[in-house]
């Protein structure tokens, strides 16, 4: 797996991928989770000394695998990382861990907070079912590299765990078409949530983490000149 650090202000997590042309904590009962037979997981559910070969950013551990870029999304200012991105041939997955109640499902709270940001931006959010659960798939007016208009859009979904919530925004082929035997949707699968004993407020982000092993790298030089350095660990 190769890791990369990537700038906040960015375009949307990895939105070069693909483009379609077009002209608490109380003893209380815990809340349905969505299904997660087969991951993602909580870390209370695996063995790390027996499941090992992650790669520890904090609030999420995740896999090694060939062919995946791994990136994260950071803020120049502040260093912090915002997000997690997985780049796979075909497309992008975002992963963004966020504290939950015991008690309650802040995933429909969320839908329409993207959805209302979506539409302010003159996109649609259209609610539809998935493996987890409502999703929501999004479309954006953009502009190809050749500057043709185009339509970007993200598959997001709401993955509930114990006291969390990871929301995963699909970019590319895997927003378009589905595959659950697909890389990208196989690795968010094996993505374990390291969610902490310490109260948070519901929606307050995860803390992530640039793992310790990051070595700065230089991209090639886009036209008009260098830009900020990435990070890197084979």
């Amino acid at each position: 797996m190769i890791f990369r650090r990537t700038r906040r202000d960015d375009p949307e997590a990895a939105e070069d991928v693909e483009s379609v042309e077009t002209g608490d904590t109380g003893d209380v009962e815990d809340a349905p989770e969505t299904s997660r037979r087969d991951g993602p997981w909580d870390v209370s559910e695996i063995d790390l000394d027996e499941d090992s070969g992650r790669v520890d950013l904090g609030a999420l551990l995740i896999r090694g695998t060939p062919g995946i870029e791994l990136r994260l999304q950071v803020d120049e200012a502040t260093q912090a990382v915002g997000a997690v991105i997985l780049v796979g041939p075909e497309g992008a997955v975002e992963l963004r861990p966020f504290a939950a109640p015991r008690n309650a499902d802040i995933w429909e709270d969320i839908r329409t907070e993207i959805a209302a940001e979506t539409a302010r931006r003159g996109g649609t959010a259209t609610p539809r079912d998935g493996a987890y659960g409502t999703e929501l798939s999004v479309s954006m007016s953009a502009r190809t590299p050749e500057g043709k208009p185009a339509t970007q859009v993200s598959r997001v979904l709401g993955i509930r765990g114990p006291r969390w919530l990871l929301r995963a925004s699909f970019l590319g082929k895997p927003a378009l078409e589905p595959d659950a035997d697909g890389v990208l949707e196989t690795a968010l699968r094996d993505v374990v949530v390291v969610r902490g004993s310490e109260p948070m407020p519901p929606g307050d982000p995860l803390p992530l983490v640039m793992p310790t092993n990051a070595q700065p790298i230089q991209p090639p030089s886009p036209p008009g000149g260098p830009q900020p350095g990435d990070t890197s660990t084979a």
